[in-house]
């Protein structure tokens, strides 16, 4: 099983699922414990290969899949009890939480997306074939703290750029090369995902300065009637991280306004 925290507040409070994104760890919500414990209660996960799930052991010995990586987090919330969540998630980990909304909709509250990944540009698909090409040859620190600077090139990104990077080097080469081949399998993903809107209440959360995703979120969110976006200024594409004050207060309201 995943590598998991709860902080629970009571027996009885609704629950928020914290899912964070590719080279990361749940330590990259540390600046929203304190605002959301004070009504939710608390899961934070780390994905398989990351943070306290480094040594993770899967049945598959290939390449993974969204869908099981998702289950992974559904058979945390079946050990811990919980049986439904709003979720969170942030950059790779949106994708999570959108195939969990689909296959698990009664599991699912609702969904905060923060620099979301719904579409992969040009630039984008250009990196991860680079990534694609060369993960057996150039080491995976480098190729990992390029992408991050690709991502997020401004100074005001720096702290967000820095703790992602740290992360990542806790990754084995090995499970960089499956998360690097898992990214094949996004685009189809969210295609669809932009094509058939969700049922359940979902704020996207972007960074104005987020240039790799933001316009195609701008998009989605001009046709799917149950979906809001709130851009932050002056913000690239961590958002939880680079300005927690703003995210936390817009993901409070949100989560408060559907209850």
């Amino acid at each position: 099983m995943l590598h998991y925290k709860t902080f629970i507040l009571r027996d009885d409070a609704p629950w928020i699922t914290f899912v964070h994104g590719a080279g990361g760890s749940s330590t990259i919500w540390f600046k929203q414990i304190k605002t959301f414990a004070s009504e939710y209660n608390l899961l934070m996960v780390d994905l398989r290969g990351h943070g306290g799930s480094k040594d993770h052991k899967t049945k598959q010995k290939g390449r993974y899949s969204f869908s099981e990586i998702g289950d992974d987090i559904i058979e945390v919330m079946e050990h811990a009890g919980i049986a439904q969540s709003h979720f969170v998630g942030i950059s790779l980990g949106t994708v999570i939480i959108r195939d969990l909304a689909e296959r698990y909709p009664n599991r699912v509250s609702s969904l905060v997306m923060g620099g979301a990944v719904m579409k992969l540009n040009l630039r984008s698909r250009f990196l991860m074939n680079i990534a694609r090409l060369s993960k057996s040859v150039i080491p995976y620190m480098f190729l990992y703290s390029f992408f991050a600077f690709i991502v997020m090139p401004k100074k005001n990104h720096k702290e967000s750029r820095l703790l992602f990077i740290n992360e990542a080097k806790k990754l084995y080469q090995k499970e960089f090369k499956k998360w690097v081949t898992l990214f094949t399998t996004l685009n189809p993903l969210v295609a669809f995902f932009r094509m058939k809107e969700t049922h359940v209440r979902t704020l996207y959360i972007m960074g104005a300065e987020d240039y790799m995703f933001l316009p195609a979120i701008q998009k989605l969110t001009g046709h799917h009637r149950n979906a809001q976006l709130h851009i932050i200024p002056d913000c690239g594409h961590v958002v939880n991280v680079e300005q927690p004050d703003v995210f936390n207060r817009e993901v409070f309201s949100f989560l408060q306004k559907g209850k």
